[in-house]
């Protein structure tokens, strides 16, 4: 069911399943999921501009958002309309735009981006203090930040990819964003997320953190055969340890 995919020097090992359910397989970057990679935006995320700038209290909202379906769209919308201005310091400026999202020339909707970051990503000096507003939204209301944010939100630093063969059959990487998912050598955008040991510091793996993330990914069965193999594997010390900290 689980199939290792290395070479002989392997940079990171990848796991592939095949979905029961669908024409689809499955193909996880091991190497990531096991790692012990955690979000530290507001314990010293340096952001993603080519300086650090932890300060700014920005973490990865820099450019804002790409929504990226019909569904994600009508989601955003909707959670847009619980914020207040307690929530959401950008709230009346949004209002004066014509709303916090807009359509670029491809045809992409996209979170405005207002004096360097995404409208809806509170700064320091706002009285709910820095983070994102949807954020704030579901700790006032109980709810999970992951059913309120945009999808690519919720998701970061995992990146989910499809990609569909002439046969009609899937292939869908699970895998973390890295910087030339941002334009490559040419892009204004520094990922220090994943690359920096800084944030190499879970108490748990990523797989373990990131759950309800996975399992809203591939499902709940997938992501019993990803942890049932992990687990196996991280029991035996067989896990190829993350890049960022073989190079420390």
């Amino acid at each position: 069911m689980a199939k290792p995919l290395t070479g002989s020097n392997p940079d990171r090992e990848w796991l592939s399943f095949e979905d029961p359910s669908e024409h689809r397989t499955w193909l996880f970057d091991m190497t990531f999921l096991s790692s012990a990679w955690t979000c530290i935006y507001g314990a010293g995320c340096p952001g993603v501009e080519p300086e650090p700038a932890p300060e700014k209290e920005l973490g990865c909202c820099t450019h804002g958002a790409y929504i990226s379906d019909e569904e994600d769209l009508k989601h955003v919308r909707e959670q847009t309309e619980r914020l207040t201005p307690q929530l959401w310091q950008h709230k009346e400026h949004a209002e004066d735009l014509g709303g916090g999202l807009w359509q670029d020339d491809e045809g992409w909707w996209r979170t405005r981006v207002v004096d360097g970051a995404c409208i809806f990503q509170n700064r320091p000096d706002h009285p709910n203090g820095a983070g994102c507003a949807f954020h704030h939204l579901a700790l006032s209301t109980g709810d999970k930040p992951m059913d309120l944010k945009p999808e690519i939100c919720w998701q970061a630093p995992i990146r989910r990819e499809d990609h569909e063969t002439v046969t009609g059959h899937i292939y869908t990487m699970v895998r973390e964003w890295e910087r030339r998912d941002w334009g490559g050598e040419e892009t204004d955008i520094w990922w220090w997320c994943t690359s920096d040991p800084l944030a190499h510091v879970g108490a748990a793996p990523v797989y373990e953190q990131m759950k309800a993330e996975l399992t809203a990914i591939c499902g709940p069965t997938v992501y019993g055969w990803l942890r049932s193999e992990l687990d196996r594997r991280k029991a035996d010390s067989a896990l190829l340890p993350h890049p960022t900290v073989r190079r420390t």
